[in-house]
C-alpha cells in the first residue's frame, strides 16, 4: 500500500490549485470560509464555471464528456476545491443520477440528460425518502401506474434537499407489490414543472428551509423517462448510494473546517486552554485517520485491487467528524455564537454586537444543521449493521 503521491500527481495538484485560485469568485470563497449563506445563484455560478471547463463531471469517463481522471486525481481535485473555499458541488446531478444514466440508461437518455448536467444548467433533486421510508428505503409507497406510453405518479417524497430549486427529480417509485419490496421499485426521471408536482418547504432548527416535501398528484411522466427495466430500480439505487455515501464522508471539507476551527479558537482566546486544544487535537487525529482510510481505497483502486467495501464506514466517521467540528466552533465562541439575525447578516452588520465578529454569527445555526449528518444517507445505526455484515462477516 503506497499512500504517497507521485511527482505527476503532485504536478496535477498544482495545476488544479492554480486554476481554482484564478477561477473561483472571491465573494463565493468568502461565504464558504465564513459559513455564510450560499444562494442558488452562488451555487449555480460555480457549477457553470466548472461546467465550462469540463470539470463539473470530474468523476466522469471521457466517453461521456468527463476528464477521465484516475481515482487519485479526482481526490486531489476535490481537496483543492475544498481548501480554496469552493462550494460543495450539489451532487444530485453530476455525482448521483449521472452515473446511473451512464450505467443503465439508453443512448437517447444519455444524449438527452447528460449535457445539461455536465454544463450545470439543469438543477436535479433526489426523490428517495418518504415519511416512514428513510433508512428502510425499500418500503417506499409513491406509486407509478403504467397507462400506455406514460406513468401516472401519486405520492410524497420528503427531506428533498434544495428541492425548491429543482428542475428535474429522480425518484424511486413503486410499480409492483408482488414479491419482496425491493423487487417492485422502479427508477423514474420526472420534470418538476409537470402539472401536479408541488414543493413545500420544511423549516429546520437553524431557521432555514434546506429540505422540502415534494408531492405528486396524478403527475403524468412519459414512459421513456424510465431508467433501465421496470421493477429493477433497487439495483440502480444501490449503485447510486455507493457514490452518495463516499461523497458524504467529505474529508476535504473537514480539513478546511479544521483550520477554521483553529482560527476561531485563537480569535476567541481559547487556543491556550490545554483542555480545549486537546479536543482539537483529537478531532485532527480523526480527520487524518479518515483521510488515510480514503487514501487506502484510492491505493487499492490504483493498483488494480478490489477497493475496500467501506462506503458505510466512510459515511459514519465523516458525519461524526462534521458534527464535532461544528460543536467545537460554537463552544469556542461561547455566547457570541448564539445571536443570528438573518436580516442583519444580509445587511452586513451582524458582527457589531459587543465582543462578536461576523464569522461567529452562523456557528449555532451550523451546529443545529449538522445534527442531520448522522441520519441522512442511511442513519449511522443502520450503517453500522451494514458494515458489520459486509466487512466483518
Amino acid at each position: 500500500m503506497d499512500l504517497a503521491f507521485t511527482p505527476e500527481e503532485q504536478a496535477f495538484r498544482d495545476e488544479i490549485r492554480a486554476w481554482v485560485k484564478a477561477s473561483l469568485p472571491a465573494d463565493i470563497a468568502n461565504k464558504v470560509h465564513n459559513a455564510l449563506r450560499l444562494t442558488r445563484d452562488d451555487l449555480q455560478r460555480w457549477a457553470k464555471i466548472l461546467g465550462k471547463k469540463g470539470w463539473l463531471g470530474w468523476g466522469w469517463p471521457k466517453e461521456f464528456g468527463g476528464p477521465g481522471w484516475s481515482a487519485v486525481q479526482k481526490h486531489l481535485f476535490e481537496e483543492e476545491c475544498a481548501l480554496a473555499g469552493a462550494p460543495r458541488v450539489i451532487p444530485f446531478g453530476p455525482v448521483m443520477v449521472a452515473p446511473v444514466i451512464m450505467a443503465f440508461g439508453n443512448k437517447e437518455q444519455q444524449q438527452r440528460f447528460l449535457p445539461g448536467i455536465a454544463s450545470g444548467e439543469v438543477w436535479w433533486s433526489q426523490g428517495y425518502s418518504e415519511p416512514g421510508s428513510g433508512s428502510d428505503l425499500a418500503s417506499v409507497k409513491t406509486r407509478a401506474e403504467r397507462q400506455g406510453d406514460k406513468y401516472i405518479v401519486n405520492g410524497q417524497k420528503t427531506w428533498t434537499t434544495l428541492g425548491q430549486y429543482g428542475e428535474w427529480i429522480f425518484c424511486l417509485v413503486r410499480t409492483s407489490n408482488e414479491g419482496k419490496p425491493q423487487t417492485g421499485i422502479s427508477f423514474l426521471l420526472i420534470d418538476m414543472k409537470s402539472p401536479g408536482v408541488s414543493v413545500r418547504p420544511i423549516k429546520l432548527l437553524d431557521g432555514e428551509s434546506e429540505v422540502n416535501e415534494v408531492w405528486f398528484d396524478n403527475v403524468e411522466v412519459p414512459a421513456e423517462n424510465l431508467i433501465g427495466e421496470e421493477n429493477k430500480g433497487w439495483t440502480y439505487a444501490k449503485h447510486l448510494l455507493s457514490h452518495e455515501r463516499t461523497n458524504i464522508a467529505d474529508v476535504n471539507r473537514a480539513k478546511r473546517e479544521l483550520e477554521r476551527l483553529k482560527r476561531i479558537a485563537k480569535t476567541e482566546g481559547v487556543w491556550d486552554d490545554l483542555r480545549f486544544r486537546d479536543q482539537i487535537a483529537l478531532l485532527e487525529v480523526d480527520v487524518v485517520a479518515l483521510e488515510m482510510l480514503v487514501l487506502r481505497v484510492l491505493s487499492a483502486e490504483k493498483s488494480g485491487k478490489n477497493s475496500l467495501d467501506i462506503a458505510g464506514l466512510l459515511k459514519i466517521k465523516g458525519s461524526e467528524i462534521q458534527q464535532r467540528y461544528a460543536e467545537l466552533m460554537m463552544l469556542a465562541a461561547g455566547p457570541y455564537s448564539l445571536p443570528f439575525i438573518e436580516e442583519a447578516m444580509q445587511a452586513g452588520w451582524q458582527g457589531d454586537f459587543p465582543g462578536g465578529v461576523t464569522a461567529n454569527a452562523p456557528l449555532a445555526s451550523t451546529y443545529f444543521n449538522m445534527r442531520k449528518t448522522t441520519i441522512y444517507g442511511g442513519s449511522n445505526e443502520v450503517q453500522r449493521n451494514i458494515v458489520a455484515q459486509t466487512v466483518l462477516g
